[in-house]
């Protein structure tokens, strides 16, 4: 079954024009092709990229988040009680007061004891505000470096001025080793946020009013199920980009992507240091770019290139245009949604002050 299942997915008619196959993706006269196996790397790639991010958190900004006036408050730890932390994981986190004083008269305490302990509890799972900073900064860290890396490598790219370039030659267009390397991170990176999933921050949709905290509205909308669509959309698109050989093109999308990202990781971090006036700077940057390039750039460029010019190329469009160009619009219907949210953050700011 798996075999059949594996001929089925590389049936050349899924990834290629007509007329072509896989036995045309062997290097050749200079020619350097995507291999999918080549796709493996990114997994230890991801534990490099975990062991950076353990490392520029701990000792990089930790003492930054000291300079900015973050303090690492701890908290106080509840007495071990094996009843109460049992209820509290199998039953509830908040319980009624009735079931607090069954809870009493089985621990045999008292009803304020009791309702010490769950208060302390809760409080273990809340994350810090240095916590937060580590994991904005660690972002942060990445997006802008993915920026300033991808201008490196496309500004003398043609296809960076001229959309079209992405398709002159396809599929005969080798493969650059910086494009390997991008490629490599990126889907490295979206791996790592998938394994930290559990762990890192996770935010419940909430409304917040006052003004200094506005931006945490934003960081609780994108919820966690938003979180996981979009890092599995990326790594699927970039993945099969790479079996397709549509590494300009996704070289571009992520380009695109990033370079809105890292403003707005700048933007949490000063706002969890309360550092009011710099973080609605970064943010109102960060909104003005962000619409340009997921709102503007996205669609009428990116879509445009993978929607319709391909049919000046060939006639028959292949199973992948739809697969890719399917993903390609649920990421743009997640754009949507963002950029909805954060107008609401804009007209919130300008109305309410």
């Amino acid at each position: 079954i798996l075999k059949t299942l594996n001929s089925w997915f590389w049936w050349e008619n899924i990834w290629m024009p007509i007329n072509c196959t896989w036995a045309d993706f062997v290097d050749r006269d200079g020619l350097v092709f995507p291999k999918p196996h080549q796709l493996y790397a990114t997994i230890p790639y991801a534990f490099v990229l975990l062991i950076i991010r353990f490392f520029s958190e701990r000792y990089v900004a930790i003492p930054l988040a000291k300079a900015l006036g973050i303090k690492n408050v701890r908290r106080v730890k509840p007495q071990p009680n094996p009843v109460l932390e049992s209820y509290f994981r199998e039953c509830s986190k908040h319980p009624s007061q009735s079931e607090i004083k069954g809870l009493a008269k089985k621990c045999n305490c008292t009803v304020h004891l009791v309702e010490k302990w769950f208060r302390r509890r809760r409080n273990l799972e809340i994350p810090t505000v240095l916590q937060k900073f580590q994991e904005a900064f660690w972002r942060f860290s990445f997006y802008l470096t993915s920026s300033i890396v991808g201008f490196i490598f496309l500004y003398d790219k043609p296809w960076l001025y001229d959309i079209w370039q992405t398709w002159v030659g396809y599929p005969f267009q080798t493969l650059l080793p910086s494009q390997y390397w991008y490629y490599m991170a990126e889907i490295g990176f979206y791996w790592s946020l998938i394994f930290t999933l559990g762990i890192d921050i996770r935010r419940k949709a909430r409304a917040v009013l006052d003004p200094l905290h506005l931006w945490f509205f934003f960081c609780a909308a994108q919820d966690f199920m938003a979180h996981v669509v979009h890092h599995l959309a990326a790594i699927g698109l970039m993945s099969g980009s790479w079996c397709g050989n549509y590494v300009r093109l996704g070289t571009l999308v992520i380009f695109v992507h990033d370079t809105a990202d890292f403003w707005l990781e700048a933007a949490k971090m000063f706002n969890y240091a309360r550092w009011e006036k710099t973080c609605n700077m970064l943010f109102i940057i960060f909104s003005i770019v962000f619409f340009i390039t997921r709102m503007i750039l996205f669609p009428f460029w990116i879509l445009r290139a993978t929607l319709y010019q391909p049919t000046y190329y060939s006639t028959t469009p292949v199973i992948a245009y739809f697969l890719f160009n399917g993903m390609l619009l649920t990421l743009q219907g997640l754009h949507l949604y963002w950029g909805y949210l954060i107008f609401k953050i804009l007209k919130r700011f300008v109305f309410l002050k």
